[in-house]
């Protein structure tokens, strides 16, 4: 199979118009990152394992700062677009790869949690999978996505996420 690419676009990338904010973005920015913060917070605040060991310590870890570190990092700017040359570049909604890979070991590692309850293991992965949801939104549409996803998908975040 052969792939062509169209040619690309007949303007310098200096004639790219510069990026445009769209209204009340600063908000539903700053209560996501909020919400993450929150939401970071309940899984540091579950119980440890009976036994030190490495899934319980990304639990403690690794797991809450990329969910913090997600959320606090989201960037309508990062969304997906074309390369000069014509070819389709996926956005990352303002988070990086490594981040995105610790969200996506959650529902790997979900039966090694076994010392927390039912309940709390599908917080966890309802967790993992809306903050994943909100990168990838905030990059596909990310217009859509601050008049009124982001607010929703932190809504599901606060909901998935327990203050008592």
């Amino acid at each position: 199979m052969t792939i062509a690419y169209l040619p690309g676009s007949a303007c310098p990338p200096d004639d790219v118009p510069p990026y445009e904010p769209w209204e009340g973005q600063d908000v539903v920015l700053t209560e996501a990152a909020v919400a993450g913060r929150r939401a970071a917070g309940w899984i540091r605040s579950l119980p440890g394992p009976p036994v030190p060991g490495p899934v319980g310590a990304w639990l403690a870890g690794a797991l809450p700062d990329a969910v913090e570190t997600a959320m606090g990092s989201l960037d309508p700017a990062a969304c997906d677009r074309t390369d000069p040359d014509g070819r389709v570049v996926d956005g990352t909604g303002g988070v990086d790869a490594a981040t995105m890979s610790t969200l996506a070991v959650m529902p790997c590692v979900l039966s090694e949690v076994d010392w927390l309850t039912p309940d709390q293991q599908v917080r966890l992965l309802a967790v993992a999978s809306v903050v994943t949801g909100t990168v990838r939104r905030l990059a596909d549409d990310p217009g859509s996505a601050i008049t009124y996803g982001v607010a929703r998908l932190c809504g599901a975040l606060d909901h998935a996420t327990p203050t008592a």
